[in-house]
């Protein structure tokens, strides 16, 4: 199912559900029920209620957006470090170039390919790639420097490869989920007591009343959806994607 219905479907259910339960509630009402007369400290509380959870939805938000915008810098710091090997070998002699080259390729078609995928559906990095990293430390750190050009190029080349090694593993450590599940709980409660907050205050079956508090609960259900989607960096919609490594490396589309 399209994310984009879920959250279509998501705040269509959050507005029928307010009008539904209204509805009802102002059909069981007492005949001399007046819903002028709300006491003033409900209103109060209702503020701050809302006022307190709008709070809590911003600091979500902005935690899933800065995570996710994390996400997308480790890709890129690891897609320059791949690159930067790939140019700085060419001091180096034709084959041990070529295959440093090779090797940078293959690490980078797996990760584009197979290894997006596995983060995709299960959440993690592949064994695979972490071998393919690790050949290509070999052909750095194993090659003994002939001339003195050469060797002004080793350290900066076993940097870079270190550079790539930390940003894989910052990337790995951020394929999962940014929110605790505690948090989830604090998020979904309050939704639930704020939109409560808005049968305490006794709203009429006015189509006034009725549009603002579906609109309102709308909101609320469309807000959790952002943060839902935001939570996986690389699994779901709005998504860091692997264009830093297609952009590197070009000859790899397709």
């Amino acid at each position: 199912m399209s994310e984009w219905l879920v959250l279509a479907l998501a705040m269509a259910a959050a507005c029928a559900v307010v009008i539904v339960v209204t509805l009802v509630r102002h059909r069981r009402a007492a005949a001399d029920e007046d819903p002028s007369e709300t006491p003033d400290v409900i209103e109060y509380m209702t503020m701050w209620i809302g006022v307190v959870y709008a709070i809590v939805l911003g600091l979500a938000i902005a935690g899933v957006w800065e995570a996710r915008s994390a996400a997308q810098d480790h890709v890129k710091a690891e897609a320059q470090a791949l690159h930067e090997i790939s140019e700085r070998v060419r001091v180096y002699p034709a084959d041990v170039r070529d295959r440093v080259r090779a090797d940078v390729n293959a690490y980078v078609g797996h990760v584009v390919t197979t290894e997006w995928k596995t983060m995709t559906d299960h959440g993690k990095v592949t064994v695979r790639g972490d071998a393919l990293l690790e050949r290509i430390r070999a052909d750095v750190t194993d090659y003994q420097p002939k001339t003195d050009f050469q060797a002004q190029s080793y350290q900066p080349l076993l940097d870079q490869v270190a550079a790539a090694d930390t940003a894989r593993a910052a990337r790995a450590d951020s394929t999962g989920p940014t929110m605790p599940p505690v948090v989830w709980f604090g998020l979904i409660a309050g939704a639930v007591v704020t939109i409560g907050m808005v049968f305490a205050l006794q709203i009429r079956r006015t189509p006034r009343e009725l549009v603002l508090a579906g609109l309102f609960s709308a909101l609320i259900a469309f807000l959790l959806f952002l943060i839902w989607d935001f939570d996986a960096p690389y699994s779901r919609g709005i998504t860091a994607s692997t264009e830093p490594f297609l952009a590197l490396f070009p000859h790899l589309h397709g």
